[in-house]
Formats: structure tokens, sequence, C-alpha cells
């Protein structure tokens, strides 16, 4: 899992804010990386399943349900510097950040079976229940998911070992959204479809996401710190800071754009694979393992690749390939099953790299900033970063949601899909290739000159 050193990536030259010149133990990068089984399974479930669970199985309009499960994430914008300013300032025998791990991790797991728990049978009250619900869960997301990803800008100084840190991360996260996106529908369909089976999919998915939260709380002990360092005086005057960052912005704003390319790739797989591959039972699961699966594979050889060419220029090479996959598959419905597969796998290499090199440059962005200032910076800009995560992946299936709605899409409370008309069919293999096609590839040109060097020209 290991990758080659990267300290020449020209991409974050500048100061580093080095703390820790040793390498992190293995278990610290294992143990830091199961943090991921939470936040995948988080980040990817309600975008697979609770939009076609609101159209299909609560008889929710598409474009309802799409501001259903899009307002809830948006409010995590406003909750998670807040998240982030208090693991800042937070002090106690486990450090900053890890008690934030334990606490909110299992309340997430609690609030997240609570959404499918379905007291109600179906309608506006249903659809009610699961918007408070899904609200309640984003909340508690954001205050593990803030402190989580604040946590490798502090664990170590060496940018190269951050890589190798993230490199951990994103196998596991992957690993995560293969599990929980493909065995999630299976759990469904396995126990009843309908009410019934979601409530065991979201008693099944908690269950992941508590063994992330106690891994990830129980394998950075060897390196917690009781020790909070200065802050700026104020949230105000610490997203000023924030906002002032330049390659900061650029970098975030690429991520957000991007999340939401992927976010609409995952809400539509379950689409995609009733109206276009015409297989509901079998093709999530298998669309998902080609996503997913090449990324177990790829991910050391990313590593490489970014250390070789540097960061930024692998995170756009990245999502170029990614881009072009999705592009590629606007012929599904004239391919045979076995080449969509492949293309998907495509998409999947190029998904494993785009995530690995922006969270990589992440806590570059914010160890640079903390060694300029001298003050703890981590909590808020990772604040800020993962509320535009949280609103990119909400903003996808929003997104999927009202081009459904736009081509006709018709919803059913049956727990089955409705027939569909071929305009209906068409909104489906669009929101599902061109969209995110253009939200990840034209989201690349943000990272023109990018670099944490003011003297430099951005050249790699």
């Amino acid at each position: 899992m290991d990758a080659p050193p990267a300290e020449a990536d020209p991409s974050v030259a500048g100061p580093t804010g080095a703390r820790r010149p040793d390498p992190l133990p293995r278990r610290v990068h294992a143990g830091y990386a199961l943090g991921s089984l939470a936040t995948g399974a988080f980040g990817t479930v309600p975008g697979l399943l609770l939009l076609p669970y609101l159209t299909d199985t609560l008889g929710v309009a598409a474009g309802v349900a799409a501001l259903l499960v899009l307002l809830p994430k948006a409010w995590d914008v406003l909750v998670n510097p807040v998240a982030g300013r208090l693991s800042d300032r937070t002090r106690s025998r486990w450090g900053p950040r890890r008690p934030w791990l334990l606490g909110a991790g299992l309340a997430l797991a609690v609030l997240f079976a609570a959404i499918f728990a379905a007291p109600f049978d179906a309608g506006p009250a249903a659809g009610a229940y699961v918007a408070v619900a899904f609200l309640a869960t984003a909340t508690a997301f954001a205050f593990f998911q803030v402190p989580y990803v604040a946590m490798p800008a502090e664990l170590t100084g060496d940018r190269a070992e951050r890589t190798r840190l993230m490199t951990w991360r994103i196998a596991v996260l992957a690993l995560a959204i293969l599990v929980s996106g493909a065995v999630a529908p299976m759990v469904v369909t396995a126990t009843g479809d309908g009410l019934a089976g979601h409530r065991w999919m979201g008693l099944f998915v908690a269950a992941l996401i508590a063994l992330g939260a106690v891994g990830a709380f129980l394998g950075t002990r060897a390196v917690a710190t009781g020790a909070v360092t200065e802050t700026e005086p104020t949230l105000r005057a610490q997203l000023a800071v924030a906002a002032g960052n330049r390659p900061f912005r650029a970098l975030l704003l690429c991520f957000v754009i991007q999340s939401a390319g992927v976010a609409t790739i995952l809400a539509g797989v379950s689409y995609f694979a009733e109206q276009i591959l015409r297989d509901p039972e079998n093709g999530p699961t298998l669309l998902f393992a080609c996503f997913v699966g090449p990324a177990l594979l790829v991910m050391p050889l990313w590593s490489r690749l970014g250390a070789r060419l540097g960061k930024r220029t692998a995170l756009v090479a990245a999502a170029l390939l990614l881009a072009a996959g999705a592009l590629a598959l606007v012929a599904a419905p004239a391919l045979p099953a076995a080449a969509v597969y492949a293309v998907v796998a495509l998409l999947g290499v190029g998904y494993a790299g785009q995530q690995v090199f922006a969270l990589a440059l992440l806590p570059d962005c914010v160890a640079h900033e903390t060694a300029r200032t001298g003050r703890r910076q981590a909590g808020v800009f990772t604040g800020l970063w993962t509320a535009g995560e949280t609103f990119g992946l909400a903003l996808g299936p929003g997104l999927y949601g009202l081009v459904l709605q736009v081509s006709g899409y018709v919803s059913s409370d049956t727990g089955t899909a409705a027939a569909q008309s071929d305009q209906a069919r068409l909104g489906v293999l669009l929101g599902f290739t061109v969209l995110p096609a253009l939200l990840v590839g034209l989201a690349v040109l943000l990272l023109r000159g990018w670099t944490l060097d003011p003297d430099s020209k951005g050249a790699e």
C-alpha cells in the first residue's frame, strides 16, 4: 500500500510545518482508514437508494424527492464549519478530534437506521419523516466527518506520509463503497423489498458505520494529543483565513463540483440498471462492483503516478479519465452488457485517482496555512471542505431527480418501478452519463496554475 516518496511535487511547494519526521506506524494508517467505512457508507447508500426509495417505495414525486434529498445535506454547509471550530477547541485526554469520532460516529449509526425505519407506510407523512431523519443524520455526520478529515494534517507534517495515509484511506473507502453500495441493494431484495427490506438494509449499514467509527477511534489512539494550540479568536476570523486562501478555494470548488458529478452517477445506478440495462435485480450490484472494484487494484499505481507527476497533474488526469468514461456510456443502449460494465470499470479507475489526490492535497493546504500563521486551522478548513463535499454529494441526486422530473419519470408506491416512456428513459441515460461528465471534466479548469507557493507559476 505504501507509495514512493512524493516530496518533489511542485504543486505543493513551500513550508510544510513538519512536526513528525518519523513514518507513522502501519496500525495508525489502518486504524485511521477504518473511519472511511463510516464516511463511505453514508456517502454512498443515501445517494444510491434514498431517491429510488422515495420515488418507488414511498410514492413521492421525483421533483419533491429531489428536494428532500438535497435540503437536509445542504444544511451541513452551515453546520460543518461550526463542527470544525468546536473540534479545534476541544480539550480532552483523547485529543481534540477523537472524542467526536466516537460520539458522533455512534450517533450517526443510530440515526441512519432511523431514516429507513418507516413508521409511516407511504405518502406525504412518510416523505416528511425521511426528511427530518435525514437532516438529523446529516448533522451527526458533520460532527464525525469534520474532525476525521482534519486529522491527517496533525498526524504528520510529511507530505509524502500524508499521501500514504490517504492511499490507505481511499482503499478502505473504495471497499466501503463496494460493500455498502453492492450489498445494501441485495439486503433490500433478500429481506422482502419494500418497507421491510429497507428497514433491514438500514440496520446493516448502521452496523458498518459503527464499526468504522469505533475502529478509527481505537486505531489512532497511539498518536492522540491532548494539547490545543492557538486558534483564530472567532469562527468568523477562521472563515476569513480560509476564504483568503486562493489554492484552498480553487481546490474546494473543484472538489465540490466533481463530488456532485460522482453523486449523479451513484444516484442513477438503480435507474440505469432498471431502464437501460433491463436488469433491476443484478444490475445495481454489478455496476457497483465494476465501479469500485478496480479502485482496490489501481490505488498503488495512482500513488506512484502522483509521486512522478505531482498530485495536481495526477488529479486532473484521473478526473478526465472519469469524465471520458461517463461520456462513453451514452452509447450504452447499443452496447452489450459486458461492454457497459467494462466502461464502468474505467470510470472506477478515474474515480479512485480523483478521490485520493484531492484528499491528499487538502491536508497540504491546511499544513501550509498552519505553518504560515502559527495557528491551528485544520478544523475550520476541513469543516468548509466537508460542507462542500456533503453539499456536492446531495446536489448530485437532487440534479438527477430534477432530470427525471423534467423527462417525465413516473413514480410508484409499490416497491417496483413503473413503466416509463422513451423520454423518461432518455432522461435516465443522460443524467447518468452526460451530466456527470460535464461536471467532473469542466471542474479541472479551476486547477490551472494551482500551487501553494505564491512565487511559483504552477508548472508541473
